[in-house]
């Protein structure tokens, strides 16, 4: 499966554009969708690199994508819908797929995709340096609301 339109739009309406570098909450430096590093060499963001364009970044995002889309399609054995696909895609391209692997997220996907509890497994992973950010709170709801929409 690959990423349809309601997955780019909760990725990008959390990550927001940003043309320039920045340091993201825990201070790594960013650009674009919330890129830390750029394809194909995976060379790391910093501070002082170009800005880029809005054009750019959708593209990078698409590509950058690919990697995360096919961690999901590897990792989560169950038949999912578009809606849960996205949303998994959406947690692993803010967590990694290290962090889905090892969760109790994949585990009850894997079991039952369609186990209402599922929704708590999103809830759990609001912080980021050790701290509850309300902006992790509101994306793992938003991405908890897709996976359970119609």
């Amino acid at each position: 499966m690959r990423t349809g339109e309601k997955g780019l739009t909760l990725i990008k309406s959390f990550e927001g554009f940003y043309s320039k570098p920045y340091r993201d909450p825990i201070g790594i430096p960013t650009i674009g969708y919330g890129f830390t590093y750029y394809l194909p060499d995976r060379r790391k963001v910093t501070m002082q690199d170009r800005p880029l364009t809005e054009h750019q970044a959708s593209c990078m995002l698409q590509e950058v994508l690919k990697g995360y889309e096919n961690d999901v399609n590897r990792l989560v054995k169950s038949k999912l819908t578009q809606n849960q696909f996205d949303a998994l895609v959406s947690f692993t391209f803010n967590l990694g797929a290290g962090n889905l692997a090892s969760s109790t997220l994949l585990k009850k996907v894997n079991r039952n995709p369609n186990d209402p509890s599922i929704a708590n497994e999103f809830a759990k992973w609001r912080l980021a340096g050790g701290k509850v950010f309300a902006g992790l709170v509101r994306r793992r709801k938003a991405e908890a609301d897709l996976y359970f929409s119609k």
